[in-house]
This record gives structure tokens, sequence and C-alpha cells, in this order.
């Protein structure tokens, strides 16, 4: 009777042990997964900086790769010494994005990127970029006095415009540019030119930008416009400079601008 009770009992435990093993498969262990939930985010590969480290240019970063499926990202930059060292936070730099200034001119950058998940946050920081080379640009925010720009900085022709919108019986336009340096600060005191490509099309116009960075040309009609019956488009090459300079050389820029003809009034 005994052993008859003792085979049950270890009959008992064995399908009570393969019951366990089964529903373990079933839902999966308790360990492993309390062991998943504690893991912080470990960087793979560290954040990357692409773009060049000057003023007025545009650097982006990456978060790097990460293990621990991270659900948040935070970006902070930071300016450090030549070597990468000694760096500090710049305040308000917590984008992917960073512009660099001109308290940024002799030092490096680098980005620290925090990944964070439920059981925690860890912190990667990018390789530096180069050392930020002298800009050319005065310190502040507003208007520019062109005597106050040097290389490397450049003059910047970042709008243009033409009034009123040009027909094949024009017989005057008004050219509007506006000139900026430095991230997009306006420059008063630019030499501007402006002529239609091919020559011939309206009178060379030439002036000086004003304290918001714009100048406006009129040019009045030649024999040379239109070019011909099927001329689409009024090509225009623009130079903008700083007096006394080469003609090639120093800050100034040039380029070429196009407006539609329209058909009619």
């Amino acid at each position: 009777m005994l052993r008859g009770v003792q085979t049950r009992t270890r009959l008992g435990f064995v399908l009570a042990v393969a019951a366990g093993v089964v529903l373990g498969a079933i839902f999966g262990q308790p360990s492993s997964g309390q062991a998943a939930s504690n893991a912080k985010p470990t960087p793979k590969t560290l954040p990357t900086i692409s773009g060049t480290a000057e003023v007025g240019l545009t650097l982006v970063a990456t978060r790097g790769t990460w293990t621990g499926n991270p659900t948040t990202f935070h970006f902070a930059w930071v300016r450090c010494d030549a070597t990468g060292a000694a760096c500090v936070a710049i305040g308000g730099a917590t984008a992917k994005i960073y512009t660099p200034t001109v308290a940024d001119i002799g030092h490096t950058l680098r980005v620290n990127v925090t990944a964070k998940n439920g059981s925690g946050s860890t912190t990667a920081t990018s390789a530096q970029t180069g050392v930020v080379p002298p800009s050319g640009c005065p310190p502040g925010t507003g208007a520019i006095g062109i005597t106050s720009l040097t290389p490397p900085a450049r003059l910047d022709i970042s709008a243009s415009s033409v009034t009123p919108r040009v027909t094949r019986s024009t017989n005057t336009i008004q050219l509007h540019f506006t000139i900026t340096a430095c991230g997009g600060r306006p420059v008063q005191g630019a030499s501007v030119f402006a002529t239609a490509v091919p020559y011939n099309q309206f009178a060379v116009g030439q002036g000086t930008t004003t304290p918001s960075g714009t100048v406006v040309l009129t040019e009045a009609r030649r024999s040379g416009f239109p070019v011909s019956p099927q001329q689409k488009l009024l090509a225009v090459f623009v130079r903008t400079w700083k007096q006394g300079e080469p003609v090639t050389g120093g800050i100034s820029t040039s380029r070429v601008v196009a407006f539609h003809l329209r058909r009619h009034h």
C-alpha cells in the first residue's frame, strides 16, 4: 500500500514538472523577461556630425545606433578646446541641427546624445569637429556695415525680384536685390551691379545697399529686347562686392537669376 502511494506521488511530481516546462515554453521564463526590461540603452556606434564647422554653416548630428530599444533621444551640443577636451554646454543648442556662431571661433564642437528607455538612460559623445576658423564676421546679430566684413566671410545675394512683371512690351524694369552675410544678416554699403544676359536688352544698373541690405536698380529697355519672339526668360547677371577689393577676390559674390516673361500685361 505504501509503495502505491509513493508511486503516485512521484508520478504527480513528474507531471507537475512537465507541466511547468510546457507552460514556461508557452509564456516565457520570468527571469529572461526581467533581464530584458532592466537593460539600459547601450551605444553600438557613436553619434556623428556632418557639415563644415564654419560660422553661419549648418551642422547636422546623427544619434548613432543603440541596443536596448531607446524610446527617446536628447541632443546637446558642446563647445570644446582645439583638442576636443574641456567641453562646455552651448545654451539652447538641443536640436540635431546647429549653426556655429562667432563664439565658436577657435573651438571644436561635439554633440552629446542621451538615449533613454524604461530602465534608464545613457549618453554617448561624437568625435569633435575641426577647429572653427575665423569668420570675418563682426559680433552681433543685426545689420553689418560692409567695412566690417573680411574674408573668409562672403556676401550672399539672398533674394531677387523684378517689378513690374516683364512682358515683351516692357520699357523699364526695377530689379530688387537683398544682400546678406554671416548667416543671413543684412549688409549695408555693398556695391551691386546687374546686367541682362545677353547684353543690351536693358541698361546696366548699379547701386549700394541700404541698412536693410536691399537695393533697387532701375533699368531702361534697349534695342536688344526681346532677344527673339520665343523668349521666355529674362536672365540677369548680378555681382555684389566691397569697394576697393579685387574684382574676383575678397568677399564678392556673383550669380545669374532669371525672371519669366509674361505674354500679355
